[in-house]
């Protein structure tokens, strides 16, 4: 008697083998998470900060735990020139790159909103909106002109409730939603574009918060305590991944609950 065989499953699977991905501030947190993620996958990953050092760190860390290619790039991706240089580091490595994380950000602390420099919003907007629109400008161009891929979006649930506390940060991610959006329709079918809205995470980003205030924005998240970095990696696998094939301006908020809408 002879075993029927068993049919296809209807779900593809989170695999990004045969794919190269690029992770933008994936030297630490949450981008280096996400760049182990898609190493463990399967993916190749090019690890892209300001820092070469980090980079080179988490690559060399990466490819020990995985056995993927992990290529480090420095680059500040508030520098235009940066960007369209870190491109052609990639495809000059790889030939091509299928999925495009904008993950690097930053949100200095200041006092009152009188206290914000003009050095500080431009410095804030240039890393966290003007960078991941030129990165996805260009890497979404060759996506579409080859077997097309896929663009996540590292947002904020701030930037749908913006506060004093961070507002140059909030405007800059709620551009980059904006961005996202945008590029959904921009090169489809070939090319997705979706957003991911983090809470507060443990990072460095807040890591000189007083243990009070972290204490304080535990309590107010259902899930009672802080994101993590590996909080994001599956929600960022799976968009990467065929499994979200007709997965295409979408924003997933990974925050506990937090900003629970209807």
């Amino acid at each position: 008697m002879t075993t029927p065989e068993r049919p296809a499953s209807p779900v593809p699977p989170f695999d990004l083998r045969g794919k190269v991905a690029l992770v933008t501030g994936g030297s630490r947190g949450i981008g280096r998470a996400i760049a182990e993620g898609f190493a463990q996958a399967g993916a190749d990953v090019v690890i892209a900060s300001k820092k070469l050092e980090s980079c080179e760190t988490a690559a060399a860390e990466i490819e020990a735990a995985t056995g993927r290619h992990a290529l480090p790039v420095q680059c500040h991706v508030g520098r235009w020139e940066d960007c369209d240089r870190l491109v052609e580091t990639v495809y000059g490595e790889f030939g091509r790159c299928d999925v495009l994380v904008n993950n690097a950000g930053m949100s200095p602390a200041y006092g009152d909103l009188t206290a914000v420099t003009e050095e500080l919003y431009d410095k804030v907007h240039a890393v966290n909106a003007r960078g991941p629109f030129r990165l996805s400008v260009l890497t979404g161009t060759r996506m579409a002109e080859g077997e097309g891929g896929s663009i996540v979006n590292i947002s904020s649930v701030g930037s749908w409730r913006p506060t004093p506390v961070d507002l140059p940060y909030a405007m800059a991610k709620a551009a980059l939603n904006a961005l996202t959006l945008a590029l959904a329709g921009a090169w489809a079918p070939k090319v997705r574009a979706n957003l991911v809205l983090p809470s507060a995470n443990e990072t460095d980003m807040n890591s000189g918060w007083p243990a009070e205030m972290k204490a304080r924005v535990a309590e107010a998240n259902p899930m009672k305590r802080l994101g993590r970095p590996e909080d994001l990696v599956g929600v960022c696998v799976f968009l990467a991944s065929d499994a979200a094939s007709y997965v295409n301006g979408a924003q997933v908020p990974v925050d506990g609950g937090l900003y629970r809408t209807l």
